[in-house]
């Protein structure tokens, strides 16, 4: 009976030895997680800062730097979580090669998208504050992300996109370019005077201080339709003034062409009727 006792007393003490070893093990694993983690966040508070006083640093690469440094902590983190139960150096590093390897295969989409982040941030087909249209996702660029991209709509919905689906479509970048050129096709009837409607409608444009002089804006005679001949305005303007001037033109070549008299023509079309013979 007493033999008894002293095993189970045995195996009572090692159990509380093992509980107080490994307890301490994970509660400073804990402890190294939770402040490694803060420490991760406030880097990458800290080095946004940094890098906002630092005029000459791309707006572009600025939240991607403080992710890499956040991650970078936490890697390191990790490594010290894993030492904190006596797992080695060498160890660690086969651990997460091996880690790695299975992620890697997991997370193949994951890892699409943080190629092709490094992919926009190196060649650089837009940046921070331009409007594109990749075939179909069209939005202003707020931030470029290792994972997504953030853009804002032009009805001000917030967008993010991976950034694998954005680098594998044609990128049509309306920023990049300092002008744009601007059309707009108006018919006037047949019986109008078509040098005298270019010469008022080039004149229109000419006195629109935000149309540029070089290259020089030209009223041509796109093409004879069934009812009007149609004329292209064309001129070329700085991108910020694109849509505002469009707009504007439209609205004074109408103005404009009633002003002079000059008729915007609706569609018709002759019908002539023959008897039949009895």
């Amino acid at each position: 009976m007493e033999q008894q006792q002293e095993q189970i007393l045995s195996i009572l003490n090692q159990a509380i030895n093992l509980a107080v070893d490994y307890g301490l093990d994970v509660l400073g694993a804990l402890a190294i997680l939770i402040v490694g983690s803060m420490v991760a966040g406030w880097a990458r508070r800290r080095v946004l800062r940094v890098l906002n006083r630092a005029p000459r640093v791309d707006e572009t690469l600025k939240p991607v730097i403080a992710s890499i440094v956040r991650y970078g902590i936490l890697v390191l983190v990790l490594i010290a979580v894993l030492a904190q139960f006596g797992i080695q150096t060498t160890s660690i590093i086969a651990l997460l090669a091996t880690a790695g390897l299975a992620l890697g295969l997991a997370l193949q989409g994951t890892l699409q998208n943080i190629a092709a982040g490094i992919m926009l941030l190196f060649l650089r087909p837009f940046r921070v504050g331009d409007y594109i249209d990749a075939e179909g996702l069209s939005g202003t660029i707020e931030e470029i992300g290792l994972f997504t991209t953030h853009m804002r709509t032009s009805n001000g919905i917030y967008l993010e996109v991976p950034n694998a689906k954005i680098w594998n479509r044609a990128i049509l970048n309306y920023s990049r370019v300092e002008a744009r050129r601007l059309s707009v096709v108006v018919g006037i009837s047949y019986g109008d005077d078509i040098d005298n409607a270019q010469a008022v409608l080039l004149e229109l444009m000419t006195s629109d201080s935000r149309v540029n002089a070089e290259p020089a804006p030209q009223v041509l005679v796109k093409e004879l339709s069934d009812s009007s001949v149609n004329l292209d305005l064309r001129c070329w303007a700085a991108a910020g003034d694109y849509w505002g001037l469009l707009c504007d033109l439209n609205k004074a070549v109408k103005q404009r062409l009633d002003a002079e008299g000059i008729t915007i023509p609706f569609p018709q079309r002759d019908v002539h009727l023959y008897q039949a013979a009895k």
